[in-house]
């Protein structure tokens, strides 16, 4: 098994995390997606089924925080933009079928090791987002609750979207935000 083999297992195990959750996303479902050999799963992965899972968590962590990232510099109502269009294309593209790989390992690990790994995506997501939002104009004490409130709305509008196959509870749900995060830096400037 290549390297290539691996990244492509890694990339499909988030990917079905995403999409179908902890408990099916297993090494069979996995080389399905992504036509890699079985030959040596444990070789990349000695850890199981555990291994993999924490390398797609890491993989997604990586890939939301440089969105996140792009933001830098922006007044903190883009800030919150930002973060909620890339799960707004997200949704669309998937056609409500993929949500939050870091939220399936949450509600369904079975092992401290992996609960840590997905509490600490979120972290990340906060700590960054807290402090891009300060740079934008929100009081940096209020920055982190605005950073929480922003991880905690998109998640919850997600999983409104994807259970009633519709964009309509993110749109409600991603307006309060982005208005809330307006005002809260507004009132700092004011």
């Amino acid at each position: 098994m290549t390297s290539d083999a691996k990244a492509r297992m890694i990339e499909g195990a988030a990917r079905l995390l995403a999409e179908k959750g902890l408990q099916e996303t297993s090494f069979s479902e996995v080389l399905a997606l992504t036509g890699a050999p079985r030959g040596s799963i444990y070789h990349h992965f000695p850890g199981g089924k555990a291994s993999l899972v924490a390398q797609a968590l890491d993989l997604q962590r990586t890939r939301s925080l440089a969105v996140i990232e792009s933001a830098r510099g922006r007044p903190a109502a883009e800030v919150a933009a930002t973060f909620l269009d890339a799960w707004r294309r997200l949704l669309l593209a998937s056609r409500f079928q993929i949500g939050c790989s870091a939220v399936a390992v949450a509600v369904a690990a079975d092992s401290d090791d992996l609960l840590e790994r997905s509490g600490a995506v979120f972290r990340d997501w906060a700590d960054l987002l807290a402090e891009l939002l300060a740079l934008g104009g929100v009081p940096a004490d209020a920055a982190p609750g605005t950073a929480t409130l922003l991880v905690a709305g998109s998640e919850g509008a997600v999983i409104l979207s994807r259970a009633q196959a519709s964009i309509d509870p993110f749109e409600a749900v991603a307006g309060q935000l982005v208005a809330h995060v307006a005002g809260v830096s507004g009132a700092a400037a004011g």
